[in-house]
């Protein structure tokens, strides 16, 4: 079942539309970025944010291991403090500042006949 469009356009007003984030949609489903680092995906309209030490400090109680599909990697599944914007804001921002910065793309390769 893919998220419904009303599902990450609250996510994202809780958190602030109009900031450093943007949900892009993928397959159906939704990445959710915080500036240039994917932060949590919206598959199923749940919120799965990805898992960080700091993150998992700061859920305290309320952490909950979900995967956001068949063969994911596991993530902090968040539905009770979803309607809790600032808590929301604090999470990702704590999130994206313990993942690593993205990798470079690569410059694909220019093929064809001279």
């Amino acid at each position: 079942m893919a998220s419904e469009k009303s599902k990450v356009e609250f996510i994202l007003d809780q958190l602030g539309n109009g900031r450093e984030y943007r949900a892009i949609k993928m397959f159906g489903e939704y990445a959710l970025y915080y500036g240039d680092k994917v932060v949590a995906l919206i598959c199923d309209d749940n919120l799965f944010v990805k898992i960080t030490d700091p993150g998992k400090i700061f859920v305290g109680k309320y952490y909950r291991e979900g995967t956001a599909y068949p063969g994911a990697k596991p993530s902090m599944l968040i539905d009770e403090k979803i309607e809790d914007g600032e808590w929301l804001q604090t999470l990702m921002e704590i999130t994206a500042e313990s993942l690593p910065e993205p990798k470079p793309k690569r410059k694909k390769a220019v093929t064809g006949i001279i």
